[in-house]
């Protein structure tokens, strides 16, 4: 499935975002409901989901990519 640019390029945010929401909702919700800590637990892993998309996109960048170079003589 091709994504537009921008759409692929946000697509660690949006985890991240969505985790802090979750997080969020967990703590505004409070200890006393009983589905909070799935919140709180659900919020880590895409929180924890967007960072590692974001790293292994960033060491994907780096890897010099390699290519082939023909050789002249010398003159």
């Amino acid at each position: 499935m091709w994504l537009p640019t921008p759409i692929y390029e946000r697509i660690p945010q949006f985890w991240f975002l969505l985790g802090l929401l979750f997080v969020a909702a967990g703590v505004y919700m409070g200890f006393d409901f009983a589905p909070t800590m799935w919140y709180l637990g659900l919020g880590l892993v895409c929180c924890t989901y967007g960072v590692w998309i974001f790293f292994v996109r960033l060491r994907h960048r780096r890897v010099p990519q390699v290519t082939e170079q023909t050789i002249r003589p010398v003159e």
